[in-house]
């Protein structure tokens, strides 16, 4: 009980201090409306590119939404001291790290319902499987959150962060299959496709909704939580040798 009361106690700080506040909001709700008519006006097409168009901008807005706000909370808790006061709490490292990266996952699920809410009144949605598409967006937030996590850890200042977190977003929106199909990738840069998480992620939403995919959902579902794994697992090892002496 004293642990849960623990989790509570910290998400809660941090989605009231972080996680909250307007500028947050606003972020969570225009940075989707943006990429969603970016890609309309690039096209050229109407409504009915709606479905083609919504795995890839649900899967940005996830990316950028969770990747963005652990670069500001435990890099900003870092530099200010404020995480060292939280290392004293009778919790483990597991569950503090858990509880500091709860509420950007929220966050990525949260900001991937924009585009999809807007979807439900422009076409109809009726076709997608929504028992593959929920987890999908919820691993999809939980390994970009850990992505996001592992880049925080490893540097000291927030713009450090941002920066180092660009580094793996942009590739991954024109290798994952997101907008354009792997297999249309030239053959050199395919294997790296496989290397990047959100590849297992685009391809999970993209046949929960048109129904073409790539790879075996169980093997999709299978390496986004391996990854998520990994990611956590390492940033855990960089916790204890970095900032844990």
């Amino acid at each position: 009980m004293k642990q849960l009361t623990a989790f509570w106690n910290i998400l809660l700080k941090d989605m009231r201090t972080y996680y909250l506040k307007p500028p947050n909001i606003s972020w969570g709700l225009i940075f989707p409306l943006a990429w969603t008519a970016m890609f309309f006006v690039r096209s050229g097409r109407g409504l009915e590119s709606i479905l083609s168009l919504l795995p890839g901008v649900t899967a940005v807005s996830i990316l950028f939404g969770t990747t963005s706000m652990l670069a500001v909370t435990v890099t900003f808790e870092k530099k200010n001291r404020s995480f060292e006061r939280l290392l004293l709490a009778p919790v483990s490292l597991k569950l503090l790290m858990i509880s500091k990266t709860s509420g950007a996952i929220l966050f990525g699920v949260v900001n991937a319902f924009v585009p999809v809410i807007i979807a439900f009144f422009l076409a109809d949605l009726s076709g997608v499987i929504w028992l593959l598409f929920i987890p999908a967006l919820i691993l999809i937030a939980t390994a970009s959150t850990f992505l996001g996590l592992f880049i925080a850890v490893a540097v000291s200042e927030v713009f450090e962060a941002q920066t180092f977190s660009n580094f793996f977003r942009f590739p991954m929106i024109f290798l994952c299959g997101l907008f354009i199909p792997v297999e249309s990738l030239p053959l050199l840069l395919r294997p790296v496709s496989f290397l990047l998480p959100l590849t297992y992620g685009a391809d999970l939403l993209h046949g929960s909704v048109g129904g073409v995919h790539m790879l075996p959902y169980i093997l999709d579902l299978g390496a986004l939580t391996l990854f998520c794994v990994a990611l956590f697992t390492l940033s855990l090892y960089n916790i204890k040798r970095r900032w844990i002496i």
